[in-house]
């Protein structure tokens, strides 16, 4: 549907930057966010009518802030706030480009606040920055809408007991909170590349969604190289997206994906941010992965892939973070470097490493990466079982289709 007025279209790029000056003006996330709620409804009517004013962001924040001063009039709990927002409608000022990059990372950092439970980070973000309705929220962590209303409702209400602060941040809080508000953005691509939550295995909405806040925050911290990482890493995994499922939303194997279909600009945008998150000389597990997901999506053919190169970053990911799910996938792509009985050694070590902190045997991708070990070594009867255990733990429809598609044509039933 055509939306005439354009705000749909402007909602993207003056959302975080108005819901963040306003946050700076009343000093109060849930105020700042129905005002600037009540903006665009406005909006919506005002530009059909009248069409879309020339500098459509200031429009919009001195029409929240009419409505913001309206607010604490009638409300003594933000008397103390009028006086300045007053004066700043007043004058209509409208911050300064360093102004807005402050306030916007300073919201950033505020949704992933230590006092917020990891959970609440993810969703308060794409409320709040991304500018998400609850609805949409629910529906891609697999929540009724009611549930997600709670849990935003308890995270503003604890923003508000704890008075956790959303103004410009010191160099040491930046410095401390960055590595949560990267896993926080990459929490939400992970969920959207490959869902352990819905029928579908990939949720190009939330790709999109993830991306878009790995732009904003590069653009906030241009001069981090793990923030640069971050954004190359999901360019360089998106690039993939269209090919990742058939026609019927099953999965389709690295190995059987058409790389001509595969996105050449993500892909060159990805290797230049790699490049320059390199130049700086600290190598972080982002970039890692980064390098990783490189080799895979510039190598010609799969067979043409350097396996030695991916294991041996995987090995530097180890010494750095070490995670069962990490030598899993070492593991893998020592199969494809050495062959797959060396791998299968490897994966089965992993389940009985004491160093290593995970339960793999509910974990449904150790199964079906033993499964397809076994088939290449010509143990049919182990792979059937390896593949029954994996679709037994999956929690995504497509992908234990997928899985039991790989039984039935393997003849293992």
């Amino acid at each position: 549907m055509i939306d005439p007025s354009g705000v749909s279209e402007v909602f993207r790029s003056e959302w975080p930057r108005l819901v963040a000056t306003l946050v700076r003006d009343v000093r109060d996330l849930e105020l700042a966010e129905d005002v600037a709620q009540e903006a665009f409804i406005e909006a919506a009517t005002r530009w059909h009518a009248d069409g879309m004013p020339d500098r459509p962001g200031a429009w919009l924040l001195t029409t929240a802030r009419r409505k913001a001063i309206d607010r604490a009039r009638r409300s003594a709990r933000f008397n103390d706030r009028l006086p300045e927002l007053e004066a700043r409608a007043s004058r209509e000022a409208v911050p300064t480009e360093h102004e807005l990059i402050d306030d916007q990372l300073a919201l950033l950092l505020g949704c992933c606040h230590p006092a917020i439970a990891p959970e609440a980070q993810v969703a308060l973000t794409l409320r709040v920055v991304a500018g998400l309705s609850t609805a949409q929220i629910a529906k891609a962590f697999f929540v009724t809408e009611p549930t997600m209303t709670r849990r935003l409702t308890r995270s503003k209400t604890k923003i508000r007991a704890a008075r956790i602060p959303f103004g410009v941040s010191d160099l040491e809080t930046l410095v401390d909170r960055l590595p949560v508000v990267c896993g926080v953005i990459y929490s939400i691509f992970t969920e959207g590349h490959t869902s352990a939550t819905t029928a579908t295995l990939v949720r190009g909405d939330l790709c999109d969604e993830a991306i878009w806040l790995a732009e904003l925050l590069h653009e906030l911290v241009p001069g981090d190289p793990e923030v640069t990482g971050l954004l190359a890493l999901m360019l360089l995994t998106d690039a993939r997206r269209a090919t990742r499922v058939d026609a019927d939303g099953v999965p389709v194997l690295l190995a059987d994906q058409v790389r001509s279909m595969w996105d050449d600009g993500k892909t060159q945008r990805g290797l230049a941010l790699l490049a320059e998150a390199h130049a700086h000389g600290l190598i972080g597990v982002y970039q890692l992965q980064a390098a990783i997901a490189a080799l895979h999506t510039t190598a010609p053919t799969f067979g043409d892939t350097d396996w030695p190169g991916i294991v041996k970053l995987y090995d530097v990911m180890l010494r750095r973070t070490p995670s069962a799910v990490v030598a899993l996938n070492r593991a893998v792509a020592v199969s494809h470097a050495d062959g797959p009985a060396v791998g299968l050694a490897a994966i089965d070590a992993i389940a009985s490493a004491d160093d290593l902190d995970s339960d793999l045997a509910n974990y449904p991708y150790f199964h079906s990466s033993r499964a397809e070990l076994l088939v290449r070594l010509d143990r049919l009867d182990e792979a059937r079982d390896a593949f029954e255990r994996a679709v037994d733990r999956s929690t995504n429809e497509a992908q234990a289709r997928h899985l039991r598609r790989r039984i039935a044509d393997l003849g293992l039933r």
